[in-house]
């Protein structure tokens, strides 16, 4: 029986994917898996029982991957299992920016009480008509999951889209329409376009830059969207733009009163991820991943060990081992099994930076003295055994 805790609220259609060979528990240091969206964790110890933590959702900034990664703890994300719902109200997110859609709405929630409010409107409607999306130039910085479906929706909206991601997948350049351009050079989408939304992971490389030397490149009519994440934008050079009229528009998901103080930011409570569609896929896929790594040891959109997938044990026992990339690894866990006489019928070694992941069927069932022998190799940081 496999305990799960979960320090948010998970939806419950994902919940659902759990059998009866699972129990929820309250305490954390009972749990084989921890399922979180966005409690922070950096503070929180973890017992040698936890091999799992699954992110419902993308961002894993909230999350310890270095202590993680230490104590043989898979972590899990979610990519693309919300995509739709950020994706949507970033075309939004436009949309308001370009037409003062809001400003119009309340002008005429203000008037409401007036009879001559129809003939009022005809008067004032150019207050808030603004611009439409046609034609205009969309820079789209990232363009993994979400930065595809944004290029790809704005393309089919008729705008001319550049976009930029010097790591772009395979996988993902085929998903890109053929409308949208690839620029190689960031500035370019900084000195060219009339809209430029943000679409990467948060990491030190990556925090604040759209900064002040970007924001020195832009159009004054520039709008700058940010539903990634808060510190992709440097803070202090967003709301002095946005004082002086540099920028035209800036829009968020990331409230705070430095920027919703500014007239020209439209400020979003968070939303982006928090449609009851996307709760519901970052759930479910959550689930799946740290079930089948449970049952299993098949590690699919971890972002600290590489991915493996052996499928499903058809031998006696499978053994998974978590270790450090140093040499000679894979030579100590064979001799130890040549040395116990037991047979491998599978073996797979994958490696992603400092650490390596191995999976081993064997011919039969191994013991618990033979399995601490293998615990005993230094360079080991966790072994599970799946019968």
């Amino acid at each position: 029986m496999y305990q799960y805790h979960c320090l948010n609220n998970i939806a419950e259609v994902g919940l659902k994917k759990f059998d009866g060979n699972y129990a929820q528990t309250d305490k954390m240091e009972d749990a084989d898996a921890i399922l979180v969206r966005s409690a922070v964790m950096h503070d929180m110890e973890f017992s040698d029982k936890l091999c799992v933590i699954g992110r419902a959702g993308a961002g894993v900034n909230n999350i310890p991957l270095g202590k993680c990664s230490e104590q043989g703890i898979a972590v899990f994300n979610t990519p693309g299992a919300n995509a739709n719902g950020v994706k949507e109200l970033v075309i939004a997110g436009m949309l308001l920016a370009a037409r003062d859609i809001v400003g119009g709405m309340y002008w005429v929630r203000s008037e409401r009480q007036n009879e001559d409010l129809e003939k009022m409107a005809e008067k004032e409607k150019k207050r808030f008509a603004g611009t439409e999306l046609l034609g205009k130039k969309l820079g789209v910085i990232g363009l993994g999951a979400i930065g595809i479906l944004v290029a790809n929706a704005a393309a089919a909206l008729g705008m001319e889209v550049y976009g930029y991601d010097p790591y772009i997948s395979v996988e993902a350049a085929w998903k890109l329409s053929r409308d949208v351009k690839h620029i190689t050079d960031v500035n370019d989408i900084y000195k060219e376009c009339d809209y430029i939304t943000i679409h990467v992971p948060l990491m030190d490389s990556t925090k604040g830059m759209i900064g002040a030397d970007a924001i020195a490149q832009m159009k004054p009519s520039v709008v700058v969207l940010n539903l990634a994440r808060g510190p992709l934008v440097d803070q202090k050079a967003i709301v002095e733009a946005l004082k002086t009229n540099r920028i035209r528009k800036y829009v968020t998901d990331f409230p705070n009163s430095d920027v919703a103080s500014q007239k020209n930011a439209i400020v979003i409570p968070h939303l982006g991820a928090s449609t009851e569609e996307s709760e519901d896929n970052c759930a479910v896929m959550a689930v799946k991943e740290v079930r089948d790594y449970l049952e299993n040891g098949n590690i699919h959109n971890s972002v600290n060990y590489p991915n493996c997938d052996m499928g499903v044990c058809t031998s006696a026992m499978r053994v998974a081992i978590i270790h450090r990339n140093i040499p000679n690894m894979l030579a100590k866990f064979t001799s130890a099994f040549g040395e116990l006489g037991i047979n491998i019928e599978r073996l797979t070694n994958v490696t992603r930076g400092e650490y390596g992941y191995v999976m081993v069927d064997l011919s039969h069932m191994a013991d618990d003295a033979e399995i601490e022998k293998l615990r005993a190799i230094e360079g080991v940081l966790k072994v599970r055994v799946m019968k």
